[in-house]
């Protein structure tokens, strides 16, 4: 093989097809150009850019074409063959230091399994998703810095402060993680982010409740016909979530007592608990109807699924309520403060709140349940009578 350039040649050349020999040529135009090496593998000829001149100077591209044309002698295809460098490249450098997007799918999956529904309930990735990712997702983890975790939640830092702080706390989880996996990244980076933020006076906003006193008047304004407002008037009665009470079925019902599976009671994964719920006379009826009816589900939507929360939520707005269904749970506990209806801890009981440290509920492990009827039943009492449902103290004690 006869090289026939020189780099004092190639400057001099007008534009066009540089030949040097050995399948190697320069396709000139101006001051620039592109290296081409032409090789034939299996009877095909193909055309392999090399890179471009000035860059690649000539000694270089010919170093690049003796190469190539070793692979061509082993028989295999020079494309094909740096296709593959490239892609393992890419895999160790993917696993050496990931960008930010893939590390938080890496963080996601190995938390999934402790996460309410795969994740899905609690919308763990949505902050992310929506606000993060977006601005940084491909960068790698190495090279992200305080100022584009900054640049990624500054917008909604003062409009969403609750869904920037966790976006935040859930940035830096994923730095925290990627950390311990020995990947080149610091926790403090997603630290001095949030420094750099500033204070935001924020207050909460709780979530509006119907006044105990006006639950009455709503369980009358409620429509007992539709799925949506028999479902409410269900949430009225057994205090129990949306997600608990949406999908409730009759055979979830022995006796007096609706058992609440575990998967629909809020808590991490693995740690919550099927709920016990004494029902009283009002709710009985309606599980007495829908036995009598056939039916299993007890408030049945769109094609025979549970209802949706915009499902109950539009029913409220219908009848121009300001309260929410979470609220009942509120309109409950400000009639339990309001009328000493009964003690502390039976009230957080019916609410499936915890109660003390996790040692004391170790040992306090009874779930008050005769306890809790009486004022189960005062409370329907009150919703469906307008009474106002005081409960003798010490009959509950004893």
């Amino acid at each position: 093989m006869r090289n026939k350039l020189t780099a004092i040649a190639i400057k001099k050349a007008p534009d066009g097809k540089l030949g040097d020999g050995g399948g190697l040529s320069l396709i000139k135009s101006g001051s620039a150009g592109k290296w081409v090496y032409r090789y034939t593998h299996l009877g095909r000829r193909r055309d392999m850019g090399l890179g471009s001149w000035p860059d690649l100077p000539l000694a270089e591209a010919r170093r690049q074409r003796d190469h190539w044309a070793s692979v061509v002698s082993a028989g295999s295809d020079p494309i094909a063959a740096r296709e593959a460098e490239r892609a393992a490249q890419k895999a160790e450098q993917d696993r050496a230091d990931p960008t930010f997007a893939d590390m938080v799918q890496i963080v996601f999956e190995a938390k999934q399994a402790g996460l309410r529904g795969g994740g899905t309930r609690g919308r763990w990735l949505s902050p992310l998703e929506h606000h993060v990712i977006p601005k940084i997702g491909r960068k790698r983890m190495s090279e992200i810095t305080r100022g584009d975790v900054y640049d990624a939640i500054k917008p909604i830092w003062r409009d969403k402060h609750p869904t920037a702080m966790k976006a935040v706390q859930r940035t830096r989880i994923v730095f925290t993680e990627a950390r311990y996996m020995g990947i080149d990244c610091d926790p403090f980076t997603v630290d001095a982010a949030n420094r750099m933020l500033g204070e935001v006076r924020h207050q909460t906003k709780h979530i509006a409740a119907t006044p105990w006193q006006d639950i009455p008047a709503l369980w009358d304004r409620l429509n007992p016909e539709s799925a949506a407002g028999l479902c409410l008037r269900w949430m009225m009665l057994t205090l129990v979530r949306f997600d608990g009470c949406r999908a409730a079925r009759v055979s979830e019902v022995d006796g007096d007592i609706w058992i609440v599976p575990a998967d629909r009671v809020k808590g991490r994964e693995g740690k919550a608990r099927e709920f016990r719920v004494p029902l009283s006379g009002p709710a009985l009826e309606i599980v007495e109807e829908a036995r009598a009816a056939g039916h299993d589900l007890l408030f049945a939507g769109h094609r025979g699924q549970p209802i949706t929360s915009r499902a109950a939520e539009k029913h409220l707005d219908r009848l121009g309520e300001p309260g929410r269904p979470h609220g009942f749970r509120t309109s409950f506990r400000t009639w339990v403060q309001d009328t000493d209806a009964c003690p502390w801890e039976v009230s957080e009981t019916i609410l499936n709140h915890s109660i003390g440290s996790t040692v004391e509920r170790s040992y306090a492990r009874s779930d008050l349940l005769e306890r809790r009827r009486p004022v189960m039943e005062a409370w329907a009492g009150h919703i469906v009578g307008g009474e106002r449902g005081v409960v003798d103290l010490d009959s509950m004690r004893n």
